[in-house]
């Protein structure tokens, strides 16, 4: 009987005693790690879509009407200024140069013998001037008809490279009628549209530089070889998106662009006092960005910011933020809303130097 008691009593303070131990295993608290956003001035580079337009674009128009007689080039062609492209049939132009030209010999003869005339009294000096008068008529007559001439022959007014063709040999074309188009991509531009604040910022450090160079990240997500400048900014803003266009100059030594291509911009961007947050202090749901904020009963909430800019392991944080708010910095996955924690807090200037040193 002893026997039996004395099992069952230990027994039991087994079954306590392990109890106790998985209660206190339960109860074992996480401390997490807690940091605030730091507030610096710095830059970081930025993207911004741009449209990329040949230093000069035209279109070949034809100036007389006439049927196409004669294309000397074909599409994708580099010609040289001068060179000719099209000839519009010129047989009745040449006509109306003829014709012109005989009636100005006409006016010159006239006009030698009224001269004569005149000086012997003959005729008035009123005659004589209507002779000057139909002479110099006769020469502006055949000028325009020479002018006239030379237009159904059209050259280009510059070194470039053809594009489409969009009418065929015998074709009856119009005065003012769509040749082709010439492109000079020696040099391109690339417009982009930069926000107020960063135009601001921008306009405030340039001001001890000429110009800023940027990079061009093309469609193939290469970066262009060669850098641009900025070099002009238009006059206003626009009233609906509230930017402001600026363009950009690059060198096309390779003729790689085109007049219409498309590409990114890369532009370091300056930022006075910044609020900058490690990247691993943040969570996303969907297409938003989310940190956990520690309130003063040590109780987490989530909340959405606004991220601007990106540096190596921080973000740069528009809205959403203050510099006193607590953050959480690691346990972003384990923790929930309304949460109360135990934290322990790192000052953001020793996490920054931290996240240096991992980088480096």
């Amino acid at each position: 009987m002893k026997r039996n008691v004395i099992c069952l009593g230990l027994s039991a303070l087994i079954y306590v005693t392990g109890c106790t131990s998985k209660k206190e295993e339960k109860e074992e608290v996480v401390t997490y790690a807690v940091t605030s956003p730091l507030q610096i001035d710095t830059s970081f580079t930025k993207e911004y879509v741009s449209q990329i337009k040949s230093v000069r674009n035209i279109e070949v128009r034809a100036q007389e009407k006439g049927y196409l007689q004669n294309i000397y080039v074909d599409e994708g062609q580099h010609v040289r200024a001068g060179q000719l492209l099209f000839r519009i049939m010129p047989k009745l132009f040449q006509a109306e140069v003829l014709k012109a030209q005989a009636e100005k010999q006409a006016a010159e003869i006239e006009l030698q013998n009224t001269k004569l005339l005149t000086d012997k009294n003959v005729v008035s000096q009123n005659e004589l001037a209507m002779a000057k008068a139909k002479l110099q008529s006769a020469n502006a007559e055949t000028s325009l008809a020479k002018l006239h001439l030379s237009f159904t022959e059209i050259r280009a007014p510059f070194d470039g490279t053809i594009d489409r063709i969009p009418l065929k040999l015998g074709s009856l074309v119009d005065e003012g009628a769509l040749l082709t188009s010439l492109s000079d991509n020696s040099q391109v531009f690339a417009y982009f549209n930069v926000s107020e604040p960063e135009y601001l910022s921008y306009q405030s450090s340039a001001k001890a530089k000429n110009a800023q160079e940027v990079g061009l990240l093309l469609a193939n997500n290469q970066l262009l070889k060669s850098k641009g400048k900025v070099e002009v900014i238009e006059s206003e803003f626009d009233n609906e998106t509230g930017n402001i266009a600026f363009r950009a100059r690059f060198n096309n030594t390779d003729n790689l662009l085109r007049n219409g291509e498309t590409g990114k911009i890369q532009m370091v961007v300056p930022i006075k006092n910044a609020l900058v947050i490690p990247q691993k202090a943040t969570y996303d749901i969907q297409d938003k960005t989310y940190v956990f904020v520690v309130d003063n009963r040590n109780v987490v909430h989530s909340r959405a910011i606004t991220v601007t800019g990106e540096l190596p392991d921080l973000y740069i944080v528009a809205d959403g933020l203050k510099a006193g708010d607590k953050i959480l910095l690691e346990g972003v996955q384990k923790a929930k809303d309304d949460d109360k924690i135990t934290y322990k807090f790192q000052n953001p200037q020793e996490v920054l130097k931290q996240l240096r040193l991992k980088a480096e």
